[in-house]
């Protein structure tokens, strides 16, 4: 079960209608815009709430996403992500990988891609095509990230800002 604060930012990002993927040409288009309006969204959202966690761009198609990460979180150092979107899209959920952190968890995949099929995969089959990449952010990365990056700290997987600043 979600917490209140997740419900509350999982309701302020606008869900999404067509139901559309990269091989869907002029309606790929319409949803390319939906998901942009909602990562708008979501991204305001998150600097009104001084959660300003993430930068995202795109190639041409909207097919790839390499995204740097700007968490404010002072113990979190900046990672590069790669979010890739399937064709079967919105069918298939995207994968994200995090190649600075490959083979430091045991919740990630060969080439930094991490879990989230026990969790996030199910939520998102019961929710298609209304979840789009706004909605990956918010209940898929940031609650790994949130989980992971301590744990890696802890172990001593990967450093603490302050120390790697030093």
């Amino acid at each position: 079960m979600a917490d209140e604060a997740t419900r509350k930012t999982v309701s302020d990002i606008p869900v999404l209608k067509t139901n559309a993927g990269p091989r869907d040409r002029e309606l790929w288009v319409q949803r390319l815009k939906e998901e942009y309006l909602a990562l708008i969204k979501y991204v305001e959202n998150n600097k009104k709430a001084d959660n300003d966690w993430f930068r995202l761009e795109s190639n041409k198609e909207g097919t790839k996403a390499k995204t740097s990460m700007v968490i404010k979180v002072s113990y979190i150092n900046n990672f590069s992500f790669i979010l890739k979107i399937p064709v079967t899209y919105p069918a298939t959920a995207p994968e994200i990988a995090i190649p600075e952190l490959d083979g430091k968890t045991a919740k990630m995949y060969r080439g930094g891609k991490i879990c989230l099929t026990d969790h996030f995969k199910p939520l998102w089959a019961r929710n298609v095509p209304k979840f789009g990449l706004a909605h990956l952010m918010a209940l898929g990365l940031g609650p790994w990230l949130a989980v992971e990056i301590p744990d890696l700290i802890t172990k001593g997987q990967i450093e603490h800002k302050s120390k790697s600043s030093s």
